[in-house]
Parts: C-alpha cells; structure tokens; sequence
C-alpha cells in the first residue's frame, strides 16, 4: 500500500541537520512507493530544498515568514499543520531532536493522532509499518505498528541510515503562504552555550569523560582525541556535577542519549542512568582504572588503566593511522 509521508527538514544555523535524512529514508520505508514531500519552515529557508531532494524527498514545500526565523512550538505548529491540511498524508516524520520531541506532541494533541517516539528502525512486515522504539531506559524493545489514522513517528539520531545523495534527482519546490498569528511565545534572544566542534547527539564517534578526569583540565587530552578523530566531547553526570564541565555535555538518562559508532567512556564507572544514554552505540570501549567497574559489562573492548596514560598514547596512534591512510 503506497502513501504520501510528510517529513519535516530541520535547520539549523542556517543548515539540514543530518536527522532530516535519516528521516527521509525512514518516510521511504512507510511510504512503500508513495510519495515523500518535505517540508522547510523558517525565515529563509527555501534554498535548502534542493538537499532534501537528492536524498530522497520527492518535492518540497516551504513555509517561510519572519515569525518563524527562530522555533517556537506555536509558530512551527500552525506552519505544520497548515502543510498537513493541504498535503494530506498518510504519515509524518520528523527527528527525535530538542525540536521534535517539543513539536510532535503537540502536532499530535491538534490531530488527535497517535505517536510512534524515538523510534530506531522501522521496516514493513507482515503488511504493516512496523517501528522499533527502546523502553525501560534502552534494556529491552519493542515493536509498534499504527492500526488506524496518521502513521507518526520520531526517529532517533544516527540509527536509521540515510539514502546515499544523488544530485541528479530533481523535484517540484514549492511555497505555501500560512498566516502565522500572533504567538503567545516570542524568542527574544537566544544565548548558545559555546560548544566546539561536532554535534553531540549526531557524531559519529563520542569521548565521554566522568568523574575520573578529576578536574575540568582533565577533559583537555579527551578533547585531543575527539579532534583527531573527528568526534565529539561527552560527560556523565559526576562529570558535570563536580564542575569539571557543561551540563550540555551530560550523557544519561537525565542528558542526551548518544548513539555513535564508537563511544569511548573515559573514568567513567557505568551508573546505570548513564548506560541508558550510550548503551545502543554501535562499539564501546571502555578506560577505567578499576576493573571491577560496571562500564566494562557493556564494553566491546576494555582497558584497565589510567586515562591519562592511555588516552594521549590512543591519541598518537590515531595520529599515525591518520597519516598512513
């Protein structure tokens, strides 16, 4: 049974975020052959059509207007569900991101829709779209389907692969004029804790500090690593109580859930609230003084030792590796 599924494109800074692909390889799947329309809402934000077509959107409908320059869930709302009103699909999908799981509810509450969350695959079987989404902090899954209305979902960051870019594809760009009225909520200013280099919750590799870095200095040679390999600082929650870093950092379930690649845990003794925000990553490698810490139980590889030695030496190799390749 083919359908048309709406995806929404995330922007920021003026860019797609990767999610928004991810996004549309799982609104392929549901669509089963139907159409995928994007959607762009923001200020100035049409240029950004295109992209969404070479990985895979169909045609793309922008909604642009002043108001809409910075999210606010009452602008973005009526943009969306003015789109909605006009394309009529049978599916919607937009990122589990910051925006996402502030939006859906409430696109879901106007529609008196169902929503699938978080979900981290999705595939058809047995005649249905069937999503699989994590419960109980990441320790088990399960399997959900949508048995009547609007198939709505969020997918998690970096679990579902986007479709590989083809810049031949091409696809019908189009504005739809929405009166955004007045907003109850307006964005003053918005002040960005200074963060350096990749996205946390989209990088592909991670290296998480916690309260065995000892000190906010200590984070200096995991920051090392992260720049040679192209990855991204994290920390658990001792980390960041002890003052050693940003609460933007944390990892857990009470912070970011992160499922990269490669997730090197550095000092860290594997609460369990951290394990459900990096227990999916696909390796992790695990450097602990102790050897009896619960992280190594999750780890693919361990290292007992200090990170401070062990860290610097990853560090050099990486470096080599780098050069040769």
């Amino acid at each position: 049974m083919s359908r048309k599924v709406v995806v929404l494109g995330e922007v920021r800074d003026g860019s797609l975020r990767n999610v928004s692909f991810e996004a549309i390889a799982a609104a392929k799947t549901v669509a089963e052959g139907g159409e995928v329309v994007g959607v762009l809402v923001g200020a100035s934000v049409s240029a950004l059509s295109t992209e969404l077509i070479h990985y895979g959107a169909d045609r793309v409908v922008s909604v642009e207007d002043e108001k809409l320059k910075l999210y606010t869930s009452d602008g973005y709302a009526q943009a969306l569900l003015a789109v909605l009103d006009q394309e009529k699909p049978e599916g919607l999908v937009l990122g589990h991101t910051s925006l996402g799981k502030d939006l859906s509810p409430r696109i879901a509450g106007k529609l008196a829709s169902g929503l699938i969350s978080d979900a981290t695959a999705v595939e058809v079987a047995g005649g249905n779209v069937v999503f699989t989404r994590p419960i109980y902090s990441g320790k088990a899954f399960e399997k959900k389907i949508v048995t009547d209305g609007l198939i709505f979902a969020t997918v998690r960051p970096n679990n579902i692969a986007p479709l590989e870019k083809d810049e031949s594809r091409s696809g019908d760009v189009s504005t739809l004029s929405v009166d955004i009225k007045e907003l109850r909520a307006i964005i003053k200013e918005v002040v960005r804790k200074a963060s350096e280099g990749v996205d946390l919750s989209e990088a592909k590799v991670v290296i998480s500090g916690g309260r065995g870095v000892k000190s906010a200095d200590g984070f200096q040679p995991l920051k090392e690593l992260a720049a040679v390999l192209g990855g991204a600082v994290g920390a658990s929650r001792g980390a960041c109580d002890a003052d050693y870093c940003d609460y933007s950092l944390q990892i857990g379930q009470t912070g970011k859930v992160v499922t990269p690649d490669l997730y090197i845990a550095c000092g860290i003794s594997g609460a369990i609230q951290h394990l459900a925000g990096m227990s999916n990553s696909k390796v992790i490698v695990a450097i602990n003084k102790d050897p009896e810490a619960n992280i190594f139980k999750v780890a693919d590889y361990g290292i007992v030792g200090d990170l401070f030695e062990v860290v610097p030496l990853l560090t050099e190799e990486f470096k080599k590796l780098k050069v040769h390749s």
